[in-house]
């Protein structure tokens, strides 16, 4: 079968490796493409991982959100479901790095 996203690779059953935020869900059936590598599960194996997800705490944690100005500095808000999940306190210390294009951030113990 033609890979409905780039439309030049098969799909080719196969096992991934699914996490989410980088948390490991399992290991799942999924069709992969020998081209762009997009993976596809079943509905049944969709709603499983989500179930996984929701068990684990971190099914809905992604947030858009807006950056603002903090006197000179810029500043971003952390959703409450992601400050319950990772147990943030005000004048918690935080490590932020670039990496990739992206903003990180780490928790300190």
């Amino acid at each position: 079968m033609k890979c409905p996203i780039c439309e030049k690779g098969n799909l080719k059953k196969t096992i991934i490796k699914e996490e989410m935020f980088g948390v490991f869900l399992g290991n799942f059936p999924a069709e992969v493409c020998d081209n762009c590598k997009e993976s596809f599960t079943s509905q049944e194996t969709t709603r499983k991982i989500e179930s996984i997800a929701k068990q684990k705490g971190i099914w809905g944690l992604g947030f858009k959100t807006k950056i603002t100005r903090a006197g000179n500095s810029l500043a971003v808000r952390i959703p409450k479901k992601i400050d319950d999940y990772l147990k943030l306190k005000k004048e918690k210390e935080v490590y932020l790095y670039p990496e990739s294009g992206k903003i990180m951030i780490e928790t300190r113990e």
